[in-house]
């Protein structure tokens, strides 16, 4: 099966020659969730912002069902919906007349009772006869995510769509997302809390500086470059690091409380049974043992500054 999005060799320039692209290749499966990780600056926005039509490119190709953004553009932007880090919503239209009016926008026949349930699920339903003006800056985020889900998109960009919300949005706003991936729509997500990406994404993409580092199924991206740190609490601290002790490679921490020695889970062997009767040998009597595995978070802050193996 094609993939519903595919990115061939995406730059983008400027007249001042700054490249906020740089050949982006990328295909996006029907159905998955991408989590799009990077710094700011890193050219997240741009990618997005170019596949919507918002942006036109300097030289590449993309398609979305086939359909390509530039020679086909109303029927691949009729397939996207985009949730937009900025809030720019007509501030004396009612919520129920941005969102009916949207869905009207991309030729869709009249559907109250879709327009309804979107509304119910975003806490919005209440709210409905309200003017935009009139809501609080978390309902109108709200009302951008309703926006983009009114056409019934096939591909949905979430571009940082909790920045700066409550809990209770961000809650929504997972529960919709695990609800539109059962039903096949395929999710494009960036995001700042990079625990959220860890939580729902199929597969993490990483890019910065205009340049896609990587893009990898999420299990295998954390098993490949994960590592595992285990923490040894000792009874009573230790000033210096013993002899015995010198060639572990071993990090002395909470004031000589504790050793933190780091390995690598795919290695044959972890070293952790030698080090064990070292400390046992350096006289170091043990009041607890923990381990703690590499997050999503680690290795992105190692990719994008250069230290990934």
């Amino acid at each position: 099966m094609p993939a519903i999005l595919a990115i061939r060799d995406l730059r983008k320039s400027y007249a001042n020659g700054f490249e906020a692209l740089k050949g982006v290749t990328l295909d996006i499966e029907e159905g998955e969730i991408l989590a799009l990780l990077g710094p700011n600056g890193a050219g997240k926005t741009t990618l997005i912002s170019t596949v919507c039509g918002i942006i036109t490119p300097s030289s590449g190709s993309v398609t979305v069902g086939g359909h390509d953004i530039l020679e086909e553009f109303r029927a691949a932007r009729s397939l996207i919906g985009l949730v937009p880090q900025e809030i720019n919503l007509e501030p004396f239209e009612t919520v129920w007349n941005t969102v009916r009016f949207s869905r009207g926008l991309f030729g869709k026949s009249r559907n109250d009772a879709l327009l309804e349930d979107i509304l119910r699920k975003l806490s919005l339903w209440d709210k409905r006869k309200n003017r935009i003006m009139e809501l609080s800056g978390g309902m109108k985020r709200r009302v951008l995510i309703a926006k983009a889900l009114s056409h019934e998109p096939r591909v949905l960009f979430l571009d940082e769509p909790t920045a700066g919300v409550d809990v209770e949005l961000r809650k929504d706003m997972w529960n919709i997302v695990a609800e539109l991936k059962a039903s096949g729509v395929t999710i494009i997500l960036t995001t700042h809390y990079i625990e959220e990406a860890e939580a729902i994404a199929d597969r993490v993409g990483v890019i910065n500086d205009g340049a896609l580092l990587l893009v990898e199924e999420k299990e295998n991206l954390m098993a490949r470059m994960g590592q595992k740190q285990l923490e040894v609490q000792l009874t009573a601290p230790v000033a210096v690091m013993p002899e015995a002790l010198a060639h572990h490679d071993l990090q002395l921490v909470n004031g000589g409380d504790a050793l933190i020695y780091t390995y690598d889970t795919r290695r044959e062997r972890t070293g952790i049974t030698a080090l064990l009767n070292d400390v046992a040998q350096a006289g170091l009597v043990l009041a607890d043992v923990q381990t703690r595995q590499s997050s999503l978070e680690d290795i992105f802050v190692d990719l994008v500054s250069g230290d990934a193996p």
